[in-house]
């Protein structure tokens, strides 16, 4: 209702703003010899007048100045609050429950046996190995007449050398019957059939200089022995060599490494 009449209003304005303006322009067509003083100083003033309530009018319908917003007032009741409370919990939870699911996603990957096989080797393709105390139980060619026992806690880590490795078996025996058992022991771990090794590349001796000779001949990347002697000897020739012993040796050369069993260097114990 009141933006009615306000319009009425400005329209009424308006045409007496064009009405004022003909009289204007008539007026003015006289000469101002014939005005008096009184006669301008009323125009002037009408003018001035109509000026100023054409701003008045036009004052409200500008620019709104913007309102501040009001904020709800808080309800003597919890119950209102209650979904808003469950919404955050919600979304807590399922902040909490994404952050994990990306914790898991750059946890870093725990390295396979064979990759750390091919680690801990820097790469090496040709490995000798002796037998005795290393991948048997028995620690003498004695044993081995009566017995031979490959050691359960390494046939994981002696078979992902054999899919890896170009791999050579070697130990010094006493007779032929020992060399049976040795195959025959290795043949029911299944390392001839799973693996990559063949019978061909299990090697024996008489002599520990025999062994010695093995390994010189294939110029290993890695040598694997329990003979302190051997490893020494061996240092200068043969790029890594790894030194099984119960006790921690003195280090002979940079270039060899000792550890308790060959499954503990491969952290595989």
């Amino acid at each position: 209702m009141a933006d009615s009449s306000k319009e009425e209003l400005v329209q009424l304005i308006k045409k007496f703003g064009v009405y004022l303006t003909v009289k204007m322009s008539n007026l003015f067509s006289i000469s101002f010899r014939n005005m008096d003083l009184r006669s301008v100083g009323a125009i002037a003033g009408l003018a001035v007048a109509i000026v100023f309530t054409w701003r008045m009018l036009r004052s409200p319908s500008g620019p709104q100045r913007r309102q501040p917003k009001r904020r709800a007032a808080p309800s003597s009741s919890s119950q209102p609050n209650a979904p808003a409370l469950a919404s955050g919990v919600r979304s807590t939870s399922e902040d909490s429950g994404a952050q994990t699911v990306i914790d898991e996603f750059f946890q870093p990957v725990k390295p396979t046996l064979g990759q750390i096989v091919r680690r801990k080797l820097s790469e090496g393709r040709k490995v000798t190995c002796r037998l005795l105390g290393v991948i048997l139980e028995e620690n003498s060619p004695e044993e081995l007449q009566k017995q031979a026992t490959v050691r359960s806690s390494v046939l994981e880590v002696l078979l992902e050398m054999t899919k890896f490795c170009d791999l050579y078996l070697m130990e010094r025996v006493l007779d032929d019957e020992s060399e049976k058992k040795v195959l025959s022991a290795l043949e029911d771990t299944g390392v001839f059939t799973s693996g990559g090794l063949i019978k061909n590349k299990v090697l024996f001796c008489s002599t520990e200089t025999g062994r010695t000779s093995f390994v010189r001949q294939l110029e290993p990347d890695w040598h694997i022995d329990t003979n302190p002697e051997i490893i020494s000897q061996l240092a200068r020739f043969i790029k890594y060599q790894l030194h099984i012993s119960p006790v921690r040796p003195e280090r002979v050369a940079s270039n060899v490494y000792s550890s308790l069993s060959l499954e503990q260097f491969f952290g595989s114990a």
